[in-house]
């Protein structure tokens, strides 16, 4: 893969699982362009001078996760974060099962928007993150707060906090996460200063869609 690492372990026990016994599950990304877009020879759109933020735009694959039941939770714009241009934007996905995210990779209608995203994409971690607790309904705001840690941690949900545990790393840099909280503000919350490459990071992104207090609380 050109924008990271796939944990094959991972990828294949998502595939493996038997639908009728599992329920759904968030995808995570962490996402960071290339300045410009690099298109393979020959692809679609190749030769246009376009951002690799432009090319993500392309591919959004929106009508291919209805066609399989999944929902965007959550896309917004990286405004704030611990290590200083790590990442651009972040975006949330819930599949209806683990097998579902695996199969929509040979989904002919998804590999031809694939393109746009191995052009625009510079690298990217995901994550598959499971609810800790069950949440009540969330109070909504501007500003969503990530913040993914390597080390297990027992957070409470609450009005304006989601808490996950991490079930893998399908798409890594080498790190490994084990737990995620995502926190709800009115106006752009400090975060720590962190190194990069460290085993936490801190996000905050600005929202663009934010369905994620519906889809924590349903089926």
């Amino acid at each position: 893969m050109r924008f990271g690492k796939i944990d094959f372990d991972y990828a294949a026990d998502l595939a493996g699982r038997d639908p009728a016994a599992v329920g759904p599950i968030y995808m995570v990304n962490f996402m960071k362009y290339k300045t410009v877009a690099e298109y393979r020879r020959g692809g679609d759109g190749a030769g246009e001078a376009i951002s690799g933020i432009e090319a993500d735009d392309k591919y959004a694959p929106v009508d291919v996760l209805k066609k399989i039941g999944a929902h965007v939770a959550f896309h917004g714009k990286v405004v704030v974060q611990g290590a200083e241009g790590e990442w651009d934007r972040m975006g949330i996905v819930k599949y209806p099962t683990r097998r579902s995210f695996i199969a929509m990779q040979d989904r002919p209608d998804f590999k031809e928007k694939r393109v746009h995203k191995d052009a625009g994409m510079d690298y990217t971690v995901i994550v598959g993150a499971l609810p800790a607790a069950p949440h009540s309904t969330l109070a909504s705001g501007r500003y969503a707060l990530f913040d993914l840690s390597a080390s297990s941690r027992d957070v409470s949900p609450s009005v304006s906090t989601a808490s996950f545990v991490i079930e893998g790393t399908i798409i890594h840099d080498d790190r490994r996460w084990s737990s995620l909280t995502v926190s709800w503000h009115d106006e752009v919350p400090s975060v720590p200063a962190l190194t990069r490459g460290g085993d936490r990071m801190v996000v905050v992104a600005q929202a663009e869609i934010d369905r994620w207090s519906d889809l924590l609380t349903s089926p």
